[in-house]
């Protein structure tokens, strides 16, 4: 009975929020992203489009991950978006750094990928982007919602449909733009003749992170890279949903592993001995290869580890947390013109390609810092301060008020170093504290972070004990 209503709950799913809108498919309209809840929102960010400035040709981007409904979804769109009078460039396959860097190349209005990143397979999502190729802000996501739910859309007249336009180059020409980078050391990874393994959770990094890898002179060991949405695993990239690469990395004598999302958005290495890298450090090792050659400072979210504010003082940067969320990440990002930024779920974010979390981007820093040095994976790991992180949430009756209970911590903790600009966070000498309540469900999320996995724990278990008796 448990099972089944878990089932029932998963399949009468519909978010409707500042990051877009997404859902499991079938069901009820309202409930689910149902090909009609498709449409509307599709027909809100275009009508959101034609609002932002009165021209004669507006155009979009739009591709998707290989999800199984993915080709059913973008369909919807794209002809959503021509039956609004706005162009469409189809790139089909793609990933969501692609359209992110497709859309100024194409001078078009926005973008739109469809994909529910590391979201399981009954999942699909609509991520939108603006002219820049960057995600909406708050302010321009609530103005879609606003258009949705007032149904405030008018279409096109017949001889004024838009049309779509298919060009499937631009994982190449991302590929390009990738090897062009100033400090992307082709020869120095080309010299080496690394063997790497590449998980990409059968979606499109099954198509673009092995081309990169051919172009870099790497010899790629595919597994799970077929484009057909069927996930063999949960698709979050995670030590334990990565059993299948690191015993691929170690029977390979592989030099090291790299495993991606659906799109391609977030990217965790495995050493040579098939032990995860950490998705953590992924942005702290292409940090301070980039420090290491450009100093500068450096941004994450407050749920990120302490390691990047450890690297980017070593190299003489400066280091600013976020607001969770990567629109928050890239506005502190752009304020401090910081030369690198991401979160801790493994995105990278580099703004001399753009401003978004870019996997392949990633992947070429990664394997410049591990030529450039000359060492195993497992070495350059053991060279970083290590910390250790525990996430989890305290479930508290709807009654409750979330906010007393943050400000109460506050006060009680205001002899130490305290941010507040995402819930609350707390930094002690060796270890840190964030609260955060969640926008969806009566909880509190609890994340920390210490020198060893038990004093994580611990510090969470505490922290959970002292909520509980305010």
């Amino acid at each position: 009975e448990a099972l089944y209503l878990l089932k029932f709950i998963l399949h009468m799913t519909l978010i409707k929020s500042i990051s877009g809108i997404r859902g499991t498919i079938g069901g009820a309209v309202g409930t689910n992203l149902t090909p009609i809840d498709t449409v509307k929102f599709a027909a809100a960010y275009g009508t959101w489009i034609k609002q932002q400035r009165t021209k004669e040709n507006y155009r979009v981007v739009v591709g998707r991950d290989a999800r199984i409904s993915g080709s059913m979804v973008q369909n919807l769109v794209m002809n959503t978006l021509i039956g609004l009078g706005i162009d469409v460039i189809d790139l089909d396959l793609s990933t969501t750094p692609t359209v992110e860097i497709a859309v100024p190349l194409e001078k078009a209005n926005g973008g739109i990928i469809v994909t529910a990143s590391h979201n399981p397979k009954q999942w699909n999502a609509l991520k939108l982007l603006d002219q820049n190729g960057e995600f909406l802000n708050a302010e321009h996501s609530q103005r879609v919602l606003d258009i949705a739910e007032a149904d405030a859309m008018e279409f096109a007249d017949v001889d004024d449909l838009g049309v779509i336009t298919e060009n499937q180059a631009y994982v190449d020409i991302h590929i390009d733009e990738v090897l062009d980078l100033e400090f992307v050391n082709v020869k120095a990874i080309s010299d080496c003749k690394f063997k790497v393994v590449v998980d990409a959770v059968n979606s499109t990094g099954g198509i673009a992170i092995p081309l990169l890898l051919e172009r870099l002179g790497v010899e790629a060991v595919k597994i799970h890279c077929e484009p057909n949405g069927q996930f063999p695993h949960n698709p979050e990239p995670l030590k334990q949903h990565l059993t299948d690469l690191s015993e691929k990395v170690v029977s390979s004598n592989a030099d090291f592993g790299i495993a991606v999302d659906p799109d391609v958005d977030r990217l965790a290495f495995m050493d040579e001995k098939g032990i995860m890298f950490g998705e953590e450090y992924t942005l702290v090792a292409c940090a301070d290869y980039i420090l290491s050659q450009r100093p500068g400072n450096t941004v994450s979210n407050l749920s990120s580890t302490r390691a990047l504010r450890d690297v980017t003082e070593k190299h003489g940067g400066t280091y600013t947390a976020s607001a969770v969320g990567e629109v928050n990440v890239v506005n502190a990002m752009k304020a401090t013109q910081a030369v690198i930024g991401g979160e801790g779920n493994g995105g990278i974010i580099f703004p001399e390609s753009h401003y978004g979390r870019d996997a392949l981007v990633g992947v070429a820093l990664f394997l410049s810092l591990v030529a450039e040095r000359k060492i195993a994976v497992s070495t350059l790991r053991a060279g970083y301060p290590s910390y250790f992180m525990s996430k989890k949430k305290i479930d508290l009756n709807p009654s409750i008020d979330v906010d007393a209970i943050l400000e109460a911590m506050e006060t009680k903790y205001a002899h130490e170093q305290i941010s507040t600009i995402d819930g609350v966070k707390i930094d002690f000498p060796t270890e840190w504290v964030h609260l955060r309540k969640s926008n969806t469900e009566p909880i509190i999320r609890i994340y920390t972070e210490a020198p060893s996995q038990k004093k994580a724990d611990v510090l969470a278990d505490n922290i959970i004990e002292e909520i509980k008796n305010i």
